[in-house]
């Protein structure tokens, strides 16, 4: 029979519906139950993508002798991390407490009635092929049933002491030491130690994307003028593009390669991370102006597009399909040549590393291990001749993909995470010039506003294609979204989404700020009750909620001169300068805030006629240019509002107020602190600015 969770939304939740575990969701009623019989609570923490937690649902929750230990011993609680992530970061937390270890998923933690954690681990096997360090499920069942019954006082002590250092974590002091440049070129000579020059990409197996880290390098290579952080972009984006983490055929990035080399992913596809990488591909092209980067960066965005979105983005693909992992993705060499015939087999095969015994349990994963020019030439082919069997190839293997049975696609729709690829879609359209992409992240970011933000004007954390809402949004989902939302203002120049940002920034100072010091608690003064209100320190999977706070506090004081914005995100930079020295590859977005903060940093204003040739042009060249430290206004002088609903953009945004079009030609007013240089006049001097200072 189905248990309590088939009746919740979570995919995640679902897919153990029919497990013999007498599960709760989190709530009230499990709460209470644990307090009535007295019973330690076991919670289990994971995801809908998430492998190993499929592994240890089949191998333990599915197996009806271990549900009934667990049924009679403990009150057990399945939670879905991207519904909860308060929850999870503080159990977390505790397992980092406990272990001194890092965490994962399944997140398995044994807590008292009243939610204090005293044991924590990831995942556990059906038996004890991993003893001593990791016993099996069963076995650790009953030592903590033993534990309790016999030595609470013991489990009682352990559960305090984690508790109050769970708590002291959201401690933090802002510094009286000066936010300087030395903090960025010490996190320049750390990634350096732990670059793997090899293959790109930081420490060795399993190797992540760590995107935030290659934005960061990128304005490091920008403020020092380093060529060698430059190289580590370059070289990480490139080898992680030609590798079987990067679906060849339909586009997107695997979470993370198993290997060090890129070569075999875990297969699940998470939004978070394609949005953060299109950013750092976008952000590539604007530096090196490499195609293969524009390129790589549009295959994402299509893939997202087409397969990961209806209004707003979908949070996953699962890494299996039909009980294997990556079923859907690998490719005998049989099959290629067969589908493909003897010229185009034989083409597809030296391309992507084709062999008879295959790269990953007999099968291939499709890789590149050259470029098309190198690819061309050892082929005895033109360019433009490989490229042309390469499209086919492509199209002929997708259309016989498209047949197979699907990996699972978890459908909920998270704020925090549809503001990053909102970002993605325009960033990449202002940066490329293609209105698509730009309208596609307008799109979505109408679609979040009008379906997950209530007329009160808070957000929500979860919802649906169908537009239906729950759960209270977090630090995260403010800011991301005020953040994506400033990003569609500067390729728009629709004022009404700088207002809407600004909006969720109050919403943040007066929900979420802390009073007493520096920085952001990750739930809101409102919120449920947790044993402790966390503040998030460093970067996990997705950027800290506190750096993206700062960033886009930043980004909004420049453009609407709200110095309390201001002084709140230096506030906390100076809370975290100790994680930016002693941390920096876990402070990557916190550190890119900093680079901001310190500047310089420019105010751009351009006035011009909004459809005419030159006033495209001249904002073309702003926007291909990467400069990281600037922001951008518009105002058309011969528009009434534009798409502005009152107030109108000049009397909203301060950097527009007093600057005329100089001589009926386009003009762009580069300022810094609202103090201006002379005004750049005509098309011509815009591009000559722009381009000089590229």
């Amino acid at each position: 029979m189905p248990n309590r969770l088939a009746s919740e939304t979570s995919l995640y939740l679902k897919q153990h519906a029919n497990n013999p575990v007498d599960w709760f969701p989190w709530g009230p009623e499990a709460l209470a139950k644990a307090k009535e019989l007295d019973r330690p609570i076991f919670l289990s923490i994971g995801y809908s993508a998430c492998h190993w937690c499929h592994v240890m649902e089949h191998e333990s929750f599915e197996n009806a002798a271990t549900a009934a230990v667990m049924n009679e011993h403990f009150v057990c609680i399945k939670v879905d991390r991207e519904e909860r992530p308060d929850i999870d970061t503080i159990y977390m937390n505790a397992l980092q407490v406990l272990t001194r270890e890092g965490g994962g998923w399944p997140l398995s933690v044994f807590l008292t009635p009243d939610l204090t954690p005293f044991f924590a681990g990831t995942y556990y096997p059906p038996d004890d092929r991993y003893a001593p360090q990791r016993p099996s499920f069963r076995r650790l069942l009953a030592g903590v049933h033993d534990a309790w019954v016999n030595r609470r006082d013991h489990v009682k002590e352990v559960g305090k002491n984690v508790t109050e250092y769970l708590k002291g974590m959201s401690d933090l002091k802002a510094s009286d030491t000066a936010l300087s440049p030395e903090l960025l070129s010490n996190a320049l000579n750390m990634l350096r130690r732990s670059f793997d020059s090899t293959h790109g990409g930081f420490g060795s197996a399993p190797k992540f994307p760590h995107a935030l880290e290659l934005k960061l390098l990128l304005r490091l290579a920008n403020r020092f003028n380093d060529k060698t952080a430059l190289h580590m972009v370059r070289h990480t984006l490139t080898q992680m593009a030609r590798g079987g983490m990067y679906d060849q055929l339909g586009g997107g990035f695997s979470r993370y390669s198993v290997d060090a080399k890129w070569l075999v992913p875990h297969f699940e596809k998470m939004l978070y991370d394609n949005a953060l990488l299109v950013t750092a591909y976008v952000e590539a092209w604007q530096v090196t102006r490499d195609p293969f980067y524009k390129q790589i960066a549009e295959e994402t965005l299509e893939y997202v597009y087409s397969d990961m979105q209806a209004g707003g983005f979908f949070s996953a693909e699962d890494a299996d399909s039909e009980g294997e992992e990556g079923k859907f993705y690998v490719w005998s060499e049989k099959e290629v040549r067969e589908l493909l015939g003897d010229e185009l087999g034989d083409f597809a095969v030296k391309v992507w590393g084709v062999t008879p015994h295959g790269n990953f349990e007999g099968h291939n994963i499709l890789f590149r291990a050259r470029n098309d020019e190198q690819d061309a030439a050892h082929l005895g082919l033109s360019v433009d001749t490989f490229r042309e069997k390469l499209t086919e190839a492509k199209r002929k293997l997708i259309l016989v993909r498209s047949k197979r049975v699907r990996p699972g696609r978890d459908e909920k729709i998270l704020t925090a995470w549809n503001g990053l690829m909102i970002s993605a879609f325009a960033k990449a359209g202002a940066a490329f010039g293609l209105a698509k992409y730009v309208n596609r992240g307008r799109n979505a970011a109408d679609f979040i506003l009008a379906t997950m933000r209530s007329p009160d004007g808070r957000l929500f954390r979860s919802g649906s294609a169908d537009g239906t809402a729950k759960l209270k949004g977090y630090l995260e989902d403010y800011a991301f979204l005020a953040d994506a939302l400033v990003s569609v203002y500067e390729a728009t120049f629709e004022a009404k989404y700088l207002k809407a940002a600004g909006e969720l920034a109050d919403v943040m100072l007066k929900h979420f700020a802390d009073p007493n010091g520096p920085g952001f608690f990750f739930v809101a003064d409102d919120h449920e009750k947790l044993i402790t209100r966390t503040k998030d320190v460093h970067d996990g999977s997705t950027p800290s909620g506190n750096a993206v706070a700062v960033t886009v506090l930043l980004r909004l004081a420049k453009l609407l001169d709200r110095r309390d914005f201001a002084a709140k995100a230096e506030e906390t930079l100076r809370g975290y300068r100790e994680t930016m020295t002693e941390h920096p590859a876990a402070a990557g977005q916190m550190l890119i805030a900093l680079d901001f903060h310190l500047g310089p940093t420019t105010e751009v204003a351009v006035i011009g006629v909004g459809n005419a040739d030159e006033t495209l042009q001249a904002l073309d060249a702003i926007r291909t240019a990467f400069r990281p430290r600037q922001v951008l206004a518009f105002d058309d002088p011969h528009s009434d509002s534009g798409d502005v609903s009152p107030p109108l953009a000049k009397d909203f945004i301060p950097l527009l107020k007093g600057k005329p079009m100089v001589d009926g030609k386009v003009t762009a007013y580069v300022c810094e602190n609202f103090a201006c240089q002379a005004p750049l006049v005509g098309v011509e001097a815009i591009e000559r600015e722009f381009t000089m200072t590229r």
